[in-house]
């Protein structure tokens, strides 16, 4: 794609994130009122925030989406402000944090992490424009912060202060880490970040272990569906795919090469096939993952809703039905099989994010993307007490061990049967 073409799409694009935040914050104001509203998003920031608190259940459904708007505004203004062209990586970045706004992330957890980053960029001597994508994928350790604000025993200034000093040093260290975990899964885990964050989240808990602080672990999940939200998601998901097959002169024509990707990290979908074939993708995954929660009977919650913004994103960067389906097949039979319940919001986001290995599936075919999300199930279910759920992106910290652990034995066997087919042929 030639460079005048990244910046019309661009500007495209940043239209598309504008209106998807104004329609978020719109859309608030049909659940609640705007004194609930503003109450919730007080209760929103000055709650810890870790694993697992929906903002559905902690504040109010009008407050999520009013919170997941912001955010997505204020990520949408960040970009923009540093004249990020916008590919298939923002638009997977931003629609993650807007997603994890439904659960994890607020206006207060964010900035410093974002501060740190910026932080980096200056010592480092680089343009900002080229950190702000990973800035936004690095406040996965938004929970740390509230943690330390809200949930110690200084006072509450000496807290805040202390969270934010700690989010800076995290924003500083976070990116140089990314770039060399990155190379522990070769790129088969599509949620790098979440892998770094993982590690990062590790350490510090560890730290806050040594002095005696514990991290609660919570499962607060909003416990039934609101058809209004179901049919705000396919709506959605419906008029992203119209809006490109429209501008595809109502076709598929280029659809089909995306389909052919494995989707390793890093393959930008508009870069490479297209804006209206990938705003095609993004529409068909959307409505794949909403219908699967659906399907196999799970409840419409703020994770969920973070996991489905979070996997359409990712249908810009990676993601294709091709191989995420296999990933998903393989979770639900692992969901079925052992002992937690397979409609838990637990297994449900382990079949939505485990699909971060989506392409070991593009990669190495249908079955093996089965046993890779075999495996990534039972994986996340146990690793998150590690860094007591302060790491929003959990899946993408599995999901990297899976891959180390998978990437090499698939590529040993797939050079061994290549030698004994070389052999026969001689």
């Amino acid at each position: 794609m030639k460079d005048k073409e990244k910046v019309f799409h661009s500007m495209g694009i940043y239209k598309l994130l504008y209106t998807l935040a104004g329609l978020l914050m719109v859309v608030a104001f049909l659940f609640n009122s705007p004194t609930e509203i503003f109450n919730g998003l007080i209760t929103i920031i000055k709650s810890p925030c870790t694993l697992i608190t929906d903002y559905m259940y902690l504040a109010n459904i009008g407050a999520a989406f009013f919170n997941a708007g912001l955010i997505c505004l204020l990520s949408t203004i960040l970009s923009h402000s540093f004249n990020v062209v916008i590919s298939g990586p923002g638009v997977a970045a931003i629609f993650t944090m807007t997603g994890f706004a439904f659960f994890g992330k607020n206006i207060f957890n964010t900035i410093p992490i974002t501060i740190g980053v910026l932080i980096y960029a200056k010592i480092e001597n680089t343009s900002r424009a080229s950190v702000i994508l990973p800035a936004l994928f690095g406040s996965a350790l938004g929970p740390l912060i509230s943690e330390i604000a809200f949930d110690s025993n200084l006072s509450i200034v000496h807290s805040i202060i202390l969270s934010y000093l700690v989010g800076i040093s995290i924003g500083i260290i976070m990116v140089p880490l990314s770039g060399t975990f990155l190379r522990f899964h070769q790129g088969y885990n599509l949620y790098n970040m979440g892998f770094t964050a993982g590690i990062v989240g590790m350490l510090y808990v560890g730290i806050l272990r040594m002095f005696n602080v514990t991290i609660k672990s919570v499962n607060l999940v909003y416990p039934v569906n609101d058809i209004r939200i179901i049919i705000f998601l396919y709506l959605l998901f419906i008029s992203i795919f119209l809006l490109g097959f429209v501008k595809n002169n109502l076709s598929f024509h280029g659809y089909e090469n995306i389909m052919y990707n494995s989707g390793r990290l890093a393959t930008d979908f508009i870069s490479l096939d297209g804006l209206y074939q990938t705003m095609i993708n993004m529409g068909i995954m959307g409505l794949i993952a909403t219908s699967y929660i659906i399907i196999v009977g799970g409840k419409i919650s703020g994770p969920i809703i973070g996991g489905i913004f979070t996997v359409t994103g990712f249908s810009a960067f990676g993601k294709h039905p091709k191989n995420t389906i296999p990933i998903l097949i393989g979770v639900f039979l692992a969901s079925i099989l052992n002992t937690v319940n397979p409609l838990s919001t637990s297994s449900l986001l382990a079949a939505l994010f485990g699909t971060t290995l989506a392409p070991i599936a593009g990669e190495f075919g249908f079955f093996r993307g089965i046993l890779a999300g075999f495996l990534h199930m039972a994986m996340v279910l146990n690793i998150g007490v590690v860094h007591g759920g302060v790491n929003l992106y959990n899946n993408g910290f599995s999901g990297g061990f899976v891959a180390g652990i998978l990437v090499p034995v698939f590529s040993e066997m797939d050079n061994f049967l290549m030698r004994v087919r070389l052999k026969n042929d001689d």
